[in-house]
């Protein structure tokens, strides 16, 4: 067995983008793999069992399907620390819309055969299941945010769990506020950073994909938008995205949702 602490990347339903972050760090990536061995993972055609042991189990992708949950309470049995990456790992990711929706009807919409499908009735994040040790938020997670909890798990300390807003990370690289200066409906005012502000640093809005801050006062933010010219229902969709199943972004969008979500 190798003497280097033993790492696993585990994908459950997603787009793989986070992995693919994982794979593109380039040099970084060499210099992980002098501290660890990377076990298993399919994206690069390292396959293991679940029932593996593992130092650190990183988990990618949501919950729904019941194979889903016997797989990932195998994978916690067997892995000292579990860290979600990304958003569909949690909070659900953009496939927990279908939460709100019928979901007889959007299976007999989708499959020709829907008796052939064993999906559970939502679309869950990973802490909804097992106990999580650490979560990185992101759509797609930060590189620079993987390597720093794998580091700090490997030297006994916790991880920085970032939790200010965009807005802050934006002060301090001297961005103007282009909610302030465009009128644009940018959501970095109830966001968590991680991402470095990279959007609005390049004059794009925040759009929520490292999910909620905390204490935010999403009602008087919706109405701030509305304030620019949003529709009620605009307001609804911006926090019914990406992290929409996240428990502040979930009450949100039922704040400004005049009917029941996803009726047309």
């Amino acid at each position: 067995m190798s003497a280097k602490p033993r790492v696993a990347i585990h994908k459950f339903a997603s787009c793989s983008g986070c992995q693919l972050a994982f794979v593109n760090m380039g040099a970084e990536l060499i210099e992980l793999t002098k501290l660890v061995d990377i076990a298993h993972m399919a994206e690069v055609g390292h396959v293991l069992s679940e029932d593996e042991d593992m130092d650190i189990a990183f988990v990618e992708g949501s919950i729904t399907t019941p194979h889903d949950v016997e797989r990932l309470k195998k994978i916690r049995e067997h892995s000292r620390f579990l860290i979600t990456m990304g958003a569909c790992a949690t909070s659900g990711g953009i496939q927990a819309l279908r939460n709100n929706a019928d979901t007889a009807e959007w299976m007999r919409s989708v499959y020709a055969k829907p008796e052939f499908i064993h999906s559970l009735s939502s679309s869950g994040a990973i802490a909804n299941y097992v106990k999580v040790d650490f979560e990185l938020w992101g759509c797609p997670v930060s590189v620079r945010q993987m390597l720093a909890a794998v580091r700090a798990f490997l030297f006994g300390v916790t991880p920085p769990n970032l939790r200010e807003k965009v807005c802050q990370e934006c002060k301090r690289r001297g961005n103007n506020c282009i909610l302030v200066t465009q009128s644009a409906a940018c959501m970095g005012p109830v966001t968590r950073t991680g991402c470095g502000a990279l959007c609005p640093s390049f004059g794009a809005p925040c759009y929520t994909c490292y999910g909620p801050a905390e204490n935010i006062n999403v009602g008087s933010f919706g109405r701030r938008l509305m304030g620019l010219g949003l529709s009620q229902e605009q307001v609804l969709r911006k926090f019914a995205s990406i992290n929409n199943a996240s428990p502040a972004f979930s009450d949100a969008a039922k704040l400004f949702c005049s009917e029941p979500w996803m009726e047309e």
